[in-house]
């Protein structure tokens, strides 16, 4: 019981964590189109949502994140612990029990996103929108990835994806 827990909570709590971050980024990024944009604008945010379909959604959680956050999802379920699944968002994301490369990645990853962050949100309109659109539309086909790949993976037809442990 405690393994399906530890798994429905890594999904889920993974999940909630992209839509509130979509819910909180949608109005942002549809506020740019409360302003009369020039065309720059339109090319930013069209070179900004094709850049972040590809590197974000395609590259980073489609191609890297997804699958191997699908994995630990499924570990979760074949070994649970009490830990691991009360911490299960946090477990499929890196930031703890993973080779120590991954976390390294992980944390210096998060790093990066706040800074990004915190460096967007001083942006005037409509330049926050033409960066929001990006983030927005790369999340929202990232979590569609991590769903496809939560299907695959438990369903076994994923093939052998490492969920990178500890000595792997």
């Amino acid at each position: 019981m405690m393994g399906i827990l530890g798994a429905t909570w890594a999904v889920t709590g993974f999940s909630a964590l992209i839509l509130f971050a979509l819910w909180r980024l949608t109005p942002l990024a549809l506020d740019a189109f409360a302003f009369e944009m020039q065309w720059h604008h339109w090319a930013a945010m069209i070179v900004n949502i094709l850049f972040m379909t590809y590197s974000e959604a395609y590259k980073g959680f489609h191609k890297a994140f997804s699958p191997r956050a699908a994995a630990r999802a499924k570990y979760l379920l074949e070994n649970p612990s009490w830990l691991h699944s009360l911490l299960a968002p946090l477990f499929v994301m890196c930031y703890f029990h993973s080779t120590r490369k991954r976390m390294i990645v992980s944390y210096a990853l998060t790093a990066f996103i706040v800074v990004l962050i915190v460096i967007v949100h001083k942006l005037d309109q409509p330049w926050r929108g033409v960066v929001d659109a990006g983030v927005v539309i790369g999340l929202s086909l990232g979590l569609l990835s991590f769903w496809w790949w939560v299907a695959r993976v438990f369903s076994g037809k994923a093939g052998d994806i490492s969920p990178d442990m500890p000595g792997s």
